[in-house]
């Protein structure tokens, strides 16, 4: 009777305890129906492509010249390897990323959360907004899941965000976090200006997520997972690229294989402490138009010579190159607001932007422009704006044609060119003497500065 009894105990024991594992037996989080939605569209992007590795670019270009080899005995060629994420937009098979995941990828494959893997294609993308449309490569009709746009104008601080991606290439890897603020600007990881209007979020993003989408509680993608603080100067300090600005792209990217940037029609400058003092202003953010050009959106709207140019739209303008970097996410035909500073009175004038040419992209930048690049005299707010040393002379970088081969190589606004192939530059003169005598077919070799670092790039004009 007492084993009777102490079993009797024990069974109750199970079961009152049972009892309360099951509270809320029922429930599911809204998080999981989120993931079970989203998650099947959600690829891991592996890409393999060419990367070379040289000791003395002079001695490369020596052995391809002279020898017919790609490398020479102080360089070689290798294959490298990369991750990161991206999503099905469309069930034909088209994919939303990042540019920097494939760029000049020599071969993409996708793999879906199921194991299902297919070679992939690049059909278009930008470097400078930092996305690209790949299409997976499919023999049959077969359909592929997607994930809905939501609409990222419409997001508050404080709601859920959902990140699904491959950091590290654990793939599918899914985290959680809050819309941390909007709106942020963050220097570019190669030093070449900023991406602006960025969702920030505390949902854990690692490399390999570039590319991933950012999801609300609805399921729906509003942000394009692009990049992260280093984690050895903060954490949970992640960030996104708002999914309307990439939309607004999308049809550029499929059809052209390239974004048609809008186009605005002004010079302007850093309206820095000294300039703000001499034209009697009490604030110094903001960028100040030099000339407006006639007939532009920016003259047809009103926009005038002196004026400060303080906010586009939502955004904040505090320098030149954040005025470039908004209106370039913006698409011909799109309208923004653009708020000035005039004679003391804030005034908001309504532009209707329109396609900007190569020539156009050139001219919006104060300089010398040959072979893509559009150089100027160095200035102290550059040197603020891009840690350049007194001691460092030469001429910066403004604009750098995306399809030119100076870009290809790598080079980028904010470099400082100090030689071309050994002639010292000091200015803006010596830059037109040296540049004035190559022409097509020749090798040049550029050193510059960049972030504390000296280095040769070398490439063929008109290659």
């Amino acid at each position: 009777m007492r084993r009777i009894g102490i079993l009797a105990v024990i069974l109750i024991a199970i079961l009152t305890f049972s009892g309360f594992a099951l509270i809320n037996s029922n429930y599911e989080s809204p998080v999981v129906k989120v993931v079970k939605y989203a998650a099947p569209a959600v690829v891991k992007i592996d890409v393999v492509r060419t990367t070379y590795t040289s000791f003395d670019p002079f001695m490369d270009e020596f052995f391809k010249k002279f020898f017919g080899e790609d490398q020479s005995p102080w360089g070689f060629k290798r294959k490298a390897s990369a991750v990161g994420s991206g999503f099905v937009f469309d069930s034909k098979g088209y994919i939303l990323t990042n540019e920097h995941v494939v760029h000049e990828a020599d071969q993409i494959t996708v793999t879906f959360i199921d194991g299902k893997k297919y070679d992939a294609e690049y059909i278009g993308g930008d470097s400078e907004l930092d996305i690209a449309v790949i299409r997976i490569k499919s023999k049959s009709k077969e359909k592929f899941p997607t994930i809905e746009f939501g609409d990222s104008d419409k997001l508050e601080i404080g709601e859920w965000a959902i990140a699904i991606g491959n950091p590290l290439g654990l793939q599918h890897t899914v985290t959680i976090g809050v819309i941390s603020a909007l709106n942020r600007k963050i220097p570019k990881p190669d030093g070449s200006g900023y991406y602006t209007e960025l969702i920030q979020t505390d949902a854990a993003i690692n490399p390999g997520n570039s590319g991933g989408p950012l999801l609300n509680i609805h399921g729906q993608v509003v942000g394009i997972n692009t990049a992260i603080i280093n984690p050895t100067e903060g954490v949970n300090l992640g960030f996104a690229i708002p999914i309307n600005k990439a939309k607004r792209f999308l049809n550029d990217l499929i059809n052209l294989g390239k974004i048609r940037k809008a186009y605005l029609g002004v010079y302007i400058q850093d309206l820095t402490s000294e300039l703000a003092k001499a034209l009697g202003l009490e604030e110094t953010s903001g960028a100040i138009v030099t000339q407006v050009v006639e007939g532009s959106p920016a003259d047809k709207a009103g926009i005038k010579v002196n004026d400060v140019i303080k906010k586009i739209n939502d955004s904040k303008v505090s320098s030149a190159s954040d005025v470039v970097s908004i209106i370039h996410s913006y698409a011909p035909g799109d309208k923004v607001t653009i708020t000035v500073e005039r004679e003391g009175k804030i005034i908001q004038l309504d532009v209707l932007l329109s396609e900007q040419t190569e020539e156009m992209a050139s001219a919006t930048e104060e300089g010398y422009t040959k072979f893509g690049i559009t150089v100027n005299n160095i200035t102290e707010s550059d040197r603020q704006e891009y840690s350049i040393p007194d001691r460092i002379e030469g001429v910066i970088v403004k604009y750098v044609e995306p399809s030119s081969t100076a870009y290809k190589v790598g080079i980028r606004r904010g470099d400082v060119i100090m030689y071309l192939n050994r002639k010292k530059i000091e200015n803006l003169e010596d830059w037109k003497k040296a540049i004035s005598k190559v022409k097509s077919g020749d090798i040049v070799a550029l050193m510059t500065y960049r972030n504390g670092v000296r280095r040769y790039i070398t490439f063929t004009i008109g290659d």
